[in-house]
């Protein structure tokens, strides 16, 4: 089992140095790697941009690459190699991202060509794959970075990391402070036990972040508009200073500090969310929502995003893989909202600005958050909902008959089926006992 454990670094000023010339160092690479990929493509020529095949292209001319334009003296061996090595890594994987965007083979948007990294826009990253790097025996609080030395961390790393083996280390600067992200592999775990806490349907939304199905609910900080008066203040300031000057860099880390702590609040919250969640309950429930069309929205996209419902599903996911627990991912198209918990009347329209669900047929007047994440708890905790044809099985209409979705009169395979809440949202990560 793979884990990330993450610590932020607390370097002197020497070794900050260190950290920005080895990650200059893997931007270099990367774009010394994309020019000689694309001067091959501009012969007509089919060049090789494996990552073994740019390392080795790249140990065979940086002596001719690296070069001091003064001097005219190799600079490379100023830093560790595993910097260029990361570099070129990263630019393997984004050639490979590309080409198998372009022949389909890769899920998600489509991918453009590789571009040159910036000094100025790219973020100051390079990793440790080999070598003597990661903790240090016998000095809990701090990590071994090759060619850089023993840097302090800001909390007991050797406690966080425990018994587990550390495969790889990335190093980046997000901020104005620089990270180190441990890929460590531990033992698989024995099973948990699921929480006692019963089944558990999650509404989220702008307004409240989550509302939950017995009558919880977790009110949405809004961390972007709780800064953004601040950040426009910044970035309108950062705007007046000349490029190229100290002031427009000391303007540019105001701004970096400012998002990084809109997303210091948000993560923060959602970590203490999701863990309460996976401790506490033993199913939960959540929809499939469309993000991506929520966002096209341009009065809601930007709350929407502010959210950051992706992330939470994310979590919830390997969190409740950890406890046991058991995550339940209904169907997107399911009318949580409009549909009453009392008696199953599903209406043809209701707008968001009726908070309040009033239900024509038995009266139930009741919050329409409470509502749809009662909905969502009982969709999730469904069995089978299809019918041999794959068409739903659910009476929906308001005359309480079943109806009779399906088109097609063979019988399905199963293939194109689409259940309610049969799907696990963590089965993949789910452990189980030999």
């Amino acid at each position: 089992m793979l884990e990330a454990v993450k610590v932020a670094l607390d370097p002197t000023p020497r070794q900050e140095r260190l950290l920005e010339s080895h990650a200059g160092g893997a931007r270099f690479a990367y774009n010394a790697g994309l020019a000689h990929v694309k001067n091959v493509l501009k012969e007509s020529g089919k060049p090789e941009w494996s990552y073994y095949a740019l390392r080795r292209w790249w140990n065979a001319n940086k002596d001719g690459l690296a070069v001091n334009a003064d001097t005219g003296e190799p600079w490379w061996r100023e830093n560790s190699k595993e910097a260029y090595n990361a570099g070129l890594e990263s630019l393997a994987d984004a050639l490979s991202n590309w080409s198998r965007s372009r022949k389909g083979l890769r899920k998600g948007r489509r991918v453009g060509f590789p571009r040159f990294k910036s000094k100025d826009r790219a973020t100051p990253r390079f990793a440790y794959t080999t070598g003597s790097f990661g903790l240090i025996d016998g000095d809990p609080h701090a990590l071994r970075l090759p060619r850089i030395g023993r840097v302090h961390c800001m909390e007991n790393i050797a406690k966080r990391v425990g018994d587990a083996k550390v495969m790889r280390m990335n190093v980046s600067r997000h901020g104005g402070r620089w990270y180190a992200g441990l890929t460590v592999e531990r033992a698989g775990h024995p099973v948990s036990t699921p929480p006692r806490g019963g089944n558990v349907g999650i509404d989220l939304g702008v307004k409240e972040l989550a509302t939950l199905s017995d009558g919880t609910v977790v009110h949405n900080p809004r961390a972007l508009d709780s800064n953004l008066k601040r950040l426009r203040r910044a970035q309108k300031d950062m705007s007046r200073k000349a490029r190229g000057s100290n002031r427009r860099r000391k303007a540019r880390t105001r701004v970096a500090r400012l998002h990084a702590r809109v997303a210091d609040l948000r993560r923060d919250l959602l970590d203490k969310t999701t863990t309460m969640l996976a401790r506490t309950y033993a199913d939960i429930s959540i929809e499939d929502l469309n993000v991506a069309g929520m966002v096209r929205n341009h009065r809601l996209a930007r709350s929407v995003e502010d959210a950051a419902f992706a992330e939470f599903r994310r979590q919830l996911e390997y969190k409740t893989a950890r406890t046991g627990a058991r995550l339940h991912v209904i169907d997107r198209w399911y009318p949580s909202s409009k549909t009453c918990s009392n008696c199953g009347t599903v209406k043809a329209k209701l707008s968001l600005s009726e908070r309040v669900y009033h239900c024509e047929k038995c009266g139930l007047v009741i919050d329409r958050d409470v509502n749809a994440a009662i909905n969502i708890r009982v969709a999730g905790s469904a069995p089978e909902t299809l019918n041999a044809r794959g068409g739903s099985g659910r009476r929906t209409d308001a005359s309480r008959r079943a109806t009779r979705h399906p088109v097609k009169r063979e019988p399905s395979d199963g293939v194109s089926r689409v259940r309610l809440g049969a799907g696990l949202g963590n089965e993949v990560m789910q452990v189980t006992s030999l």
